[in-house]
């Protein structure tokens, strides 16, 4: 991995053959990096379901706008 460029803060996990295998981040110091991966990863593993339009979920608060939620 010569002339890599080194995040500190960030560490690869590698095995016998010396190929990557996995990452362990420092979240104190890449926390939002962190939260921006793991939101890429859920947005991908969602992309196959069903998708509702703006307007249906805005049709659907608006008619829950009469209910009190909290008394």
């Amino acid at each position: 991995m010569e002339g890599e460029w080194v995040m500190r803060g960030v560490q690869y996990l590698v095995d016998d053959s010396g190929a990557r295998r996995a990452v362990v981040i420092d979240l104190k110091k890449h926390g939002e990096l962190w939260e921006d991966c793991y939101d890429r990863a859920v947005a991908e593993s969602r992309r196959d379901e069903p998708r509702e339009s703006l307007e249906t979920v805005k049709a659907k608060l608006t008619k829950g706008r009469g209910r009190q939620t909290r008394g």
